[in-house]
């Protein structure tokens, strides 16, 4: 039973939002398919760290749904800034369940137990928050990190948290974000919404302060599922 990892995967199977026209997302969607079914068993959790579907509103998120479906595993969904269909969990659960896409859940203010892991994670906010709104948006997903994460530490494993949005960027530090995750002792924090090869590079991977930093974002590695564990 392996858990993996992999964000942004920007779907537009219901809606017209070609990703296909940036480079190197070309037929990403069934280089993703091949991918994840090459590596992932049913058996599996996928973890899918935000920017999940184009669509606007809930009901037309179904083809995208459909397709992440469709492939193995277990499936954890996150909220990414791009995920605008977003809603109460309550709505959203009962979507999936109405539709019978009974391999997807969502990973808002919970945690959850796979093999020696103890997940937690929220959305997280902008790495250089200087207005008064932004700094509100970062108390409020702070405190969502912590729910999870205090649900996760109850289930026991190892701590790992995921955001979609980076803590660190270019120097810029989430300061309230990043203190919740060292406080804490994360082992390891998996991030994505950051694009292509120049802004990949100003992204911080490896160690800060003891926590084992990664970028998974859909095209940074090669529309792939990352093994956590």
């Amino acid at each position: 039973m392996a858990l993996f990892v992999i964000a942004d995967l920007h779907l537009s199977l219901g809606t017209d939002k070609p990703m296909d026209v940036f480079p190197g997302w070309q037929d990403y969607t069934q280089r993703l398919a091949d991918n994840w079914r090459s590596l992932v068993s049913p058996q599996d959790t996928v973890i899918i760290a935000g920017d999940i579907s184009w669509a606007m509103k809930l009901e037309d998120c179904t083809a995208d749904f459909a397709f992440i479906h469709s492939l193995p595993g277990e499936k954890l969904l996150m909220k990414g800034n791009h995920d605008y269909w977003w809603g109460t969990r309550n709505k959203i659960d009962t979507f999936l369940m109405e539709n019978k896409f009974y391999s997807m859940h969502i990973l808002h203010n919970c945690g959850y137990r796979v093999g020696n892991r103890a997940i937690c994670g929220t959305r997280g906010w902008l790495y250089n928050s200087e207005t008064a709104e932004d700094r509100k948006i970062v108390s409020r997903e702070a405190g969502r990190l912590l729910a999870s994460m205090e649900q996760a530490k109850s289930l026991g494993g190892k701590l790992t948290a995921f955001l979609h949005y980076p803590p660190i960027y270019g120097g810029m530090e989430c300061q309230k974000i990043l203190d919740i995750l060292v406080e804490n002792q994360v082992s390891d924090c998996y991030f994505g919404h950051i694009h292509g090869r120049y802004a990949a590079q100003k992204a911080l991977t490896g160690d800060y302060q003891g926590i084992k930093m990664h970028l998974i974002s859909c095209d940074y590695v090669g529309f792939c599922p990352v093994l956590v564990e």
